[in-house]
């Protein structure tokens, strides 16, 4: 029986579903207040359908997409919130496994399937109630033929005159609502832009000024030399400047920048546009090492899959022992192998790590550290080149370790209280002002573990590259923040220094607002060239 109520009810579904993806994108339910287009269209289709069967099946594809465009508001969202961007329906699909391998270190290995089945659920629910309520309008509508047609014909016409004039009551999201048509054109947008940028990076790609340089010539400038580059998590320019944490993260810097030139220490600073923002970290890191701009899954597992000269390879052509230390990695990386080609991977499962772990972060920065220091700096050794990830400033970036002496590190079981400690997650993120402080808090640990570490363990032929792999999510960076981060070159020889003066960097480890500013994917060609024989 169709109610007023009924009837009233199913209107409102349909008003919700086809209006949700606009109140996701602006986060106002104002967006509820939107002439949808494609509810007008599907409601005036099923209206002059005369089969039932064909009606119900008709319903069941307009909702399906209905939901669908949900989905792809929801994905947008989220990606633009975490990474800065859209989701891309050409190459962001990897992505999804990553995003979902986050969510379960943040919530928990047994949680985060629960909520992907609860969403999936959800959708199938939306999806059976707003058919029903598509099929219950189209037959008020083809019982009233007449004053439905006058109503329909007033509707379209006040779409059109509101299409024209733009009338909008949340900035980005027209009264004359066309969600499903407006993400569609954008998709479509999306894929010519991918052909397009795909093809400008092959033509890159095919090209390589340091592929054939003679082993004799590579690095001569920092022979003898250790040579570590650590990719700090997160470190992005708002840890820097002008935020309400940059103060705390400042005077770490500044007092370390004392610190290691009490110690003989001399250090230059930039900034660099990373090709990823709030995660994808490896994205980050092969652009640094291949000198091309890889900035989605695709073209990481593209070049990966070839002998692109990176600066790992180039080091052991030249005769150093390379060595990746990821904490975060508990199982085997074939491209560390195939592609970076280095002798040896440190990872979560060969530590000796007994300590616990602090959300994401399976291994605590000053741990890895002692680690290196132990096994290889300590150990006779040829010249080591070592790319090492610091987790502990990793989103959620809560809980956090602090600093233990460095003789009682152990095993890591020294820690096993601190993670009781700090906050949950699920605590912390109830508040946006909370999550920001604890990021900033975040990086002065992983930042000042690296001063005691320099200052603690004397290594005259040490040369370390310190850098951030991109900017945190959009809830510490904010909407529309770029893709900065700051970049260190820290030694105890002047001629290192001295090598790279052209660059034109700041002294210590602050980097000005006026520092120099590179894209990530020159540094491999600039740095290449700066230490060649």
């Amino acid at each position: 029986m169709r109610t007023p109520v009924r009837v009233a009810s199913s209107a409102v579904i349909v008003l919700l579903g086809v209006n949700a993806p606009g109140v996701i994108s602006s986060g106002s339910a104002l967006a509820l207040l939107r002439v949808p287009l494609e509810a007008i269209l599907a409601l005036v289709i099923l209206a002059v359908l005369p089969w039932t069967p064909v009606r119900r099946i008709v319903a069941s594809l307009a909702a399906l997409v209905f939901i669908a465009t949900i989905l792809g508001a929801a994905l947008d969202r989220g990606f633009v919130l975490a990474v800065g961007q859209p989701f891309n329906v050409v190459t962001g699909w990897p992505d999804l496994a990553s995003a979902y391998g986050v969510m379960s270190d943040s919530t928990g290995a047994a949680v985060a399937p629960v909520i992907v089945g609860l969403l999936g659920i959800a959708a199938a629910v939306v999806a059976l109630v707003l058919t029903r309520a598509l099929l219950q309008l189209a037959a008020v509508i083809r019982q009233r033929a007449r004053i439905t047609r006058i109503g329909a014909s007033a509707v379209a016409a006040a779409w059109i005159v509101l299409a024209l004039v733009g009338v909008q009551i949340v900035p980005g999201q027209p009264v004359a609502a066309a969600d499903t048509v407006r993400m569609t054109v954008t998709k479509a947008d999306q894929v010519t832009t991918a052909v397009a940028e795909q093809a400008a990076f092959e033509r890159a790609a095919a090209t390589d000024a340091f592929a054939d340089v003679p082993a004799s010539d590579l690095l001569g400038g920092l022979k003898g030399k250790d040579v570590i580059v650590a990719f700090v998590e997160s470190y992005g320019q708002v840890a820097v400047q002008n935020t309400a944490f940059s103060k705390g993260v400042n005077d770490v810097l500044v007092k370390g920048t004392a610190d290691l030139a009490a110690h003989g220490y001399s250090q230059r600073s930039a900034f660099l546009t990373s090709s990823t923002f709030g995660g994808i970290s490896w994205l980050a890191h092969s652009t640094l090492q291949t000198g091309l701009w890889i900035d989605s899954q695709h073209k990481y597992d593209q070049v990966t899959s070839g002998n692109r000269l990176t600066l790992s390879s180039a080091f052991k052509k030249a005769g150093w022992r390379t060595v990746s230390v990821v904490p975060s990695n508990d199982r085997p990386w074939p491209v560390g192998k195939s592609f970076y080609h280095y002798d040896a991977e440190i990872n979560s499962t060969n530590m000796g790590y007994r300590g616990p772990r602090f959300s994401y972060a399976r291994v605590p920065d000053q741990f890895t550290l002692a680690h290196v220091q132990k096994t290889e700096l300590a150990q006779p050794h040829r010249p080591l080149m070592a790319e090492i990830d610091f987790v502990s400033s990793h989103t959620p970036w809560t809980p956090l370790p602090n600093e233990v002496p460095w003789d009682s590190i152990g095993d890591g079981a020294i820690y096993d209280p601190q993670p009781a400690q700090g906050l949950a997650p699920s605590e912390v993120w109830q508040s946006a002002q909370r999550v920001q402080q604890l990021y900033g808090r975040s990086i002065e640990y992983s930042m000042s573990t690296l001063f005691s570490f320099l200052t603690t363990y004397d290594n005259p032929n040490l040369v370390l590259v310190v850098l951030g792999d991109h900017q945190p999510a959009a809830v510490v960076s904010g909407a529309d923040a770029n893709h900065v981060v700051p970049i260190s070159v820290i030694s105890k020889d002047p001629a290192v220094i001295d090598r790279i003066s052209s660059w034109a960097w700041d002294p210590g480890m602050l980097p000005s607002p006026n520092a120099p500013l590179w894209r990530m994917d020159e540094f491999r060609d600039r740095f290449l060239t700066a230490f060649q024989r």
